[in-house]
């Protein structure tokens, strides 16, 4: 008599994991509401518990578009958070990593920006000694805290891209410390070859041109936009017409930001008309959250800028 057939799983496993602003997993005993929403809109779950990490073990399954989940998470104090589309399979133990901040975080710095600075992006204190280096440092730290997080975001980003050769960090060689220094960009001068760089990353499927690039960036000529992710991608747009030496090298200026939105329509949206209507610019502390939640979920080195988010 032949041996029965093992019963095939008729749900999906979801391990949905909770962390604060400190990239660790959030105070256990702290109350959250998890909600679990399938594919066809349809709430599965909602329930506070007082931990960190819930596991669930048999999420209806569908086998089509309904197993496109949104789980959604929110406590007391901290900003909402979430993820979708989250396919799930009974075939794939599937997991979940999540990001609260606080409502009234504030940025937690590096004990010493400066030293890790020298050391891990040395751009940015070419054309200055240490002592002045440093000072700039400390100088946005007390008065533009959030530019000085966009720049590491930004930065820190822009380390895990593989061009191919090296990353888009190994070719800036100067940070314009002046105005142009906001909470959601900055500008550099850099090497001409990144721009080869970046244009042989999009031929290979890395990133996608931006037609029209002078329309969300005045005075550019050329923009592409790393599609590696769901949300919190690089952009780097291009000014060929400003130029300088350094060290022999004529250098052209490149715009690197980090928009909430992969998709152009959604990024005119709900990101660019809101801030010009608003005065408003791309918020560091949510591009923080959604880059470190895009990152887990597609699993590549952790998103870990030198500072962290506390509540104030």
């Amino acid at each position: 008599m032949p041996a029965p057939k093992p019963k095939q799983p008729t749900g999906s496993p979801l391990m949905v994991n909770v962390y604060d602003g400190t990239r660790q997993l959030l105070k256990q005993g702290t109350d959250i509401l998890y909600r679990v929403i399938d594919g066809n809109q349809k709430p599965i779950y909602t329930k506070d518990q007082a931990k960190s990490s819930v596991y669930f073990k048999d999420l209806p399954f569908y086998d089509n578009f309904g197993d496109n989940y949104t789980v959604i998470v929110s406590s007391d104090g901290y900003r909402q958070a979430g993820f979708t589309p989250a396919k799930l399979s009974p075939s794939i133990s599937s997991s979940i990593d999540l990001m609260l901040i606080p409502g009234d975080g504030q940025f937690n710095f590096a004990t010493a920006p400066g030293v890790w600075a020298k050391t891990n992006l040395p751009f940015m204190g070419n054309g200055m000694d240490d002592p002045a280096g440093e000072a700039r440092i400390r100088n946005l730290i007390e008065n533009k805290p959030a530019s000085l997080a966009a720049l590491l975001n930004i930065t820190t980003a822009m380390g895990q891209i593989q061009l191919p050769q090296g990353t888009p960090l190994d070719y800036l060689k100067r940070v314009l410390w002046d105005d142009s220094l906001a909470q959601d960009r900055f500008f550099a001068y850099c090497d001409p070859e990144l721009l080869n760089q970046v244009r042989t990353a999009a031929a290979q499927g890395e990133f996608a041109p931006e037609v029209g690039p002078g329309f969300f960036h005045p005075g550019a000529t050329a923009s592409w936009k790393q599609i590696q992710f769901g949300e919190a991608n690089v952009q780097l747009t291009f000014h060929e017409d400003e130029e300088i030496k350094i060290n022999g090298l004529t250098c052209i200026v490149v715009e690197p930001d980090i928009d909430y939105y992969k998709d152009l329509g959604a990024h005119a949206l709900l990101e660019v008309i809101p801030n010009a209507l608003s005065g408003g610019l791309t918020n560091p502390q949510e591009v923080y959250v959604l880059r470190w939640i895009a990152g887990r979920h597609a699993g590549v080195p952790e998103f870990n800028p030198p500072y962290t988010i506390v509540s104030a």
